[in-house]
């Protein structure tokens, strides 16, 4: 059988794996809108239809309606299976490369335990590789991407919450010190130069160019989960301090506050009190994220969704008394030595603030499959290779079981947290030193480009 050019593969029992083409946006829509619909297959909802509408526009950034996977059952025309990969670019310590974030994962009920998901990963981390992407990223089910070489390995998420009945309100003939307004097209330079400002604070973080900003300002349907109203805080004098971002509709009882950020100079202290009090004003005026107008419970929640550490948190911890811990970003980095020579600069940065300074000598990561070795001189990252334990023989000077050094690499765990959660992992003293030097335990807050 001869199939048109978009086929990829053919899966067989009469099902084809293809790219999408604008032609597929009203199919792929509505099929996303019953594999996750909460009623299940047969009562489709609307709303996410929006955010596929939105990935699948010729007005998106960085990926087209071809950026999206399609398995299809050639005896009935229906599109089984589905996924994506949206491109995108991150941020270890301020050093950049890109990443490729599969979304919208989804099999008809009938079609599960196929493999159909597996065969489109696997095409997913081929265009991945093509377009020089360093890791991929995925938020999603526990457990199942660990099947395709991801493991949980980067903070997702955090917040504190709190009644909305508990946000200060002004003293009687007191006027509000700061207020927030829509941001504009003009605005756009302020806040990527202040966003740039407040990710410093993360080890990770995803950078945007001047179109994601502008895609982020008014480029998704405001129905879209996934749109943000992008406001600035100014002064009564008209003077912008900083920006804050929060989801277009209300999400449950709570109005979500999804980034917030300051110029440097200005008093989280003095601002944060008058941003409480407009999430306040907002929530109440806000619609609920329901498909049915009207439904939905009632807004009474102040929600600070800003990852696990926040300059704000501290001043609003009597107001939000709740903190929610962080979930887990899901990563993978097929080329781990290519990854640790992009972030050598930062390494040598770590080696030379801890004892280890003007160190001379290899560190061998044993990961039991395999491993890498990282080799200095005199502080400086001189290379970095792949490198084998030997049976027998030289076994390395510190071992992580599985994909666990991703959760070191990354920040999201210290070496001794591994230590106690996996018998298997451990080392020499000078390895088990060196990799505490090398890889510190930090936060990170990924707001990734949807």
């Amino acid at each position: 059988m001869t199939y048109p050019s978009a086929v990829i593969r053919d899966l067989g029992d009469g099902l084809v794996l293809r790219r999408a083409t604008t032609a597929d946006i009203d199919a792929v829509a509505l099929f996303n809108c019953r594999v996750f619909s909460e009623h299940g297959w047969d009562s489709p909802g609307t709303m996410l239809g929006f955010w596929v509408r939105d990935l699948m526009s010729e007005s998106h950034p960085t990926m087209t309606a071809g950026d999206f996977l399609v398995v299809e059952d050639t005896s009935t025309g229906e599109i089984v299976s589905s996924t994506n990969l949206i491109p995108q670019t991150w941020s270890y310590a301020g050093i950049e490369f890109g990443v490729g974030r599969p979304e919208l994962v989804g099999t008809h009920p009938d079609y599960r335990r196929r493999g159909l998901v597996r065969a489109q990963f696997e095409v997913l981390h081929q265009w991945s590789e093509e377009r020089g992407h360093k890791m991929q990223a995925i938020t999603g089910i526990p457990w199942y991407y660990r099947q395709f070489g991801y493991d949980m390995a980067l903070d997702m998420s955090g917040s504190r919450r709190g009644p909305a009945s508990n946000v200060p309100t002004l003293k009687e003939g007191q006027e509000e010190p700061y207020v927030v307004r829509p941001a504009e097209v003009a605005d756009l330079a302020f806040i990527a130069e202040v966003a740039s400002y407040g990710a410093e604070r993360s080890l990770i973080s995803c950078r945007r160019d001047a179109a994601q900003w502008r895609h982020e300002l008014d480029g998704q349907s405001t129905k879209s989960f996934q749109a943000r109203q992008l406001c600035i805080i100014e002064t009564t004098e008209g003077e912008a301090v900083g920006f804050l971002a929060h989801a277009m509709l209300r999400w449950g009882s709570a109005v979500y506050l999804t980034g917030y950020e300051l110029k440097a100079g200005v008093s989280w202290w003095g601002v944060t009190p008058s941003v409480l009090r407009y999430l306040k004003a907002t929530g109440a005026a806000q619609q609920p994220y329901v498909e049915t107008p009207g439904d939905g419970p009632a807004f009474d929640t102040i929600l600070f969704s800003l990852g696990p550490e926040h300059p704000s948190y501290e001043i609003v911890v009597d107001w939000l008394p709740r903190f929610d811990p962080p979930s887990a970003w899901y990563l993978r980095i097929p080329d781990v030595p290519d990854f640790l020579r992009l972030i050598a600069p930062v390494l040598e940065q770590r080696l030379a603030a801890s004892i280890f300074v003007g160190h001379t000598g290899a560190l061998k990561i044993d990961f039991y499959r395999g491993g890498v070795q990282i080799r200095f001189e005199a502080g400086r990252v001189v290379e970095v290779a792949p490198w084998a334990a030997q049976v027998g023989g030289d076994r390395g000077m510190v071992r992580f079981p599985d994909l666990t050094f991703l959760q070191v690499l990354s920040g999201y765990r210290s070496l001794a947290e591994v230590e106690y959660a996996y018998a298997d992992c451990g080392g020499t003293l000078e390895g088990r030193l060196l990799t505490k030097a090398l890889f510190p335990k930090s936060s990170s807050n990924v707001w990734p480009l949807a």
